[in-house]
């Protein structure tokens, strides 16, 4: 495992189409393959998100066959890094998809996969409204994925809302938990950082979080600022509001650090709910 790595969180605009979604992902992903960048992050539906009339409709095709996944496994081969393709619309058999994210290895192969399981169903005004459970089928379980850079917990969006999932992922040992994303613009400018700081600060533990920026195709805008966070709750890079890439050295001892020092993953104790009277 390395102690001490170069970590990319790549920031993509949202695309309506395979074609245009792989091709923004490689061009920033070659730059930070050549930035030195061993691992490379990409966000929530890089490969592709429209909406039409309020639903989300971003372009799927089985896993087998996804045009972005299979191009974004021959980089990972051809530039010999480690991806994680923040999530990819994958078709089900039942009619819906699939958000899921994927770890793939040097030699293009995934390694772990992750079905959403918080779906976004909010009401943010009386015109934007989203109903991510009407196309979208939930995962069930938690994922981590051991790496070379130590285990990656693996999470989606608005997952970043439940903590009980990241305080699980950290119980299991992993030494960073990735939220690959497309917040809202409205929700993003209210609670993106704070949200992503604590989810490190509760768990002693690396928050790496590529977001999309920018318009969605069919309405929408994706707040963008992705973020490289350390256990103590430092932002070591934020990647603003254009599309590009940010990078920063990742050393896994501050994991253990963190950790000796406030040790509270060892310190949950069961507690009764007392119904007020």
């Amino acid at each position: 495992m390395a102690g001490a790595y170069r970590l990319s969180c790549v920031q993509t605009h949202p695309k309506a189409d395979f074609e245009s979604a792989l091709e923004e992902a490689l061009r920033l992903g070659r730059e930070a393959a050549e930035s030195g960048a061993q691992f490379i992050l990409f966000p929530e539906y890089c490969g592709g998100l429209r909406t039409e009339n309020g639903r989300l409709v971003p372009p799927a095709a089985p896993e087998e066959s996804h045009p972005v996944l299979a191009g974004l496994r021959r980089f990972a081969a051809e530039k010999a890094v480690w991806l994680l393709i923040g999530s990819v619309a994958v078709e089900s058999r039942c009619g819906k998809i699939f958000n899921r994210s994927c770890i793939v290895d040097t030699e293009g192969k995934v390694t772990a996969r992750y079905d959403k399981i918080h779906l976004f169903d909010v009401n943010l005004s009386e015109k934007e409204i989203y109903r991510e459970s009407s196309v979208v089928l939930p995962g069930a379980h938690a994922v981590a994925a051991d790496t070379p850079f130590g285990r990656v917990g693996l999470s989606i969006c608005y997952d970043l809302r439940f903590p009980a999932l990241f305080r699980r992922l950290a119980q299991i040992g992993s030494m960073a938990i990735a939220v690959p994303a497309a917040f809202t613009k409205v929700t993003g400018s209210a609670h993106w950082h704070v949200l992503n700081r604590a989810r490190a600060i509760e768990n002693g533990c690396y928050v790496f979080a590529p977001g999309a920026v920018g318009p969605v195709p069919g309405g929408g805008e994706a707040y963008g600022h992705s973020l490289i966070v350390d256990p103590w709750g430092t932002v070591l890079a934020d990647g603003g509001d254009s599309p590009g890439m940010i990078v920063a050295e990742i050393d896994l001892s501050n994991v253990d650090v963190a950790r000796s020092k406030i040790p509270s993953l060892s310190h949950d104790r069961p507690f009764v709910t007392l119904r007020e009277l």
